[in-house]
């Protein structure tokens, strides 16, 4: 027995999500533009033609607005390069780098919020705390692994390295956001070069021995 045809009329809870993601992009612009402080509900409620009393029905705060934009920011952050699962992870943070740069609001918005998490009672204090650990510890773990396969200097330490490129990172986006002529990938290219080896001109190493594969040691980085 054949079912009858669905007709193209959504139910609330499609309308509802609907509206819920227009406040979401609404959010993200305003506090790109203004800040987490300095962005009111009102501002977002202006942009998605309601009032602020019918914003609060699908946000019941400001807060829980903000967690919604940040979790959008992840989801959008999470499908560039670094996402993929065969890659090599150099090469996939130049390409990540590369990739911001098409998506200029998404950085604004990281920079905006995220100098504003060192101040008192910032709402989303212990996101960017939980983040930037996450990071050290996700960057050490994948230098550790180029050590073990001889591509990092000896005299690198993965924990401090790790560090480095994530404020590194951060730092050149700020700037690129005022200056646009900063290449942000060949920035973070060449902090990559001074402290990795060329696998293709370096035989791989015993991370603990510093010595090579044939039992010579390395030449002085």
């Amino acid at each position: 027995m054949s079912s009858a045809p669905r007709s193209g009329r959504r139910g609330p809870y499609a309308k509802s999500a609907e509206r819920r993601r227009s406040i979401v992009d609404a959010a993200f612009e305003v506090f790109a533009a203004h800040g987490y402080r300095g962005g009111s509900l009102q501002d977002v409620a202006d942009r998605v033609g309601l009032s602020q009393t019918s914003l609060l029905h699908y946000f019941p705060s400001k807060r829980e607005l903000l967690v919604a934009v940040l979790d959008r920011r992840d989801a959008e952050a999470d499908s560039g390069p670094l996402s993929e699962e065969s890659r090599d992870f150099p090469t996939a943070l130049v390409a990540q780098a590369r990739h911001n740069e098409s998506v200029p609001g998404l950085i604004e918005l990281y920079a905006v919020l995220c100098g504003e998490s060192v101040t008192t009672d910032y709402p989303a204090r212990d996101y960017f705390i939980t983040r930037f650990d996450r990071l050290r510890q996700q960057y050490a773990t994948e230098l550790r692994e180029l050590a073990a396969e001889g591509r990092l200097r000896p005299s690198v330490d993965p924990e401090r390295a790790a560090a480095s490129i994530v404020a590194l990172w951060d730092g050149i986006q700020v700037q690129w956001l005022l200056d646009s002529s900063i290449d942000m990938a060949a920035c973070l290219k060449d902090y990559l070069d001074g402290i990795l080896f060329d696998p293709d001109e370096h035989e791989p190493t015993d991370a603990l021995t510093g010595l090579d594969t044939d039992g010579g040691f390395l030449r002085n980085a």
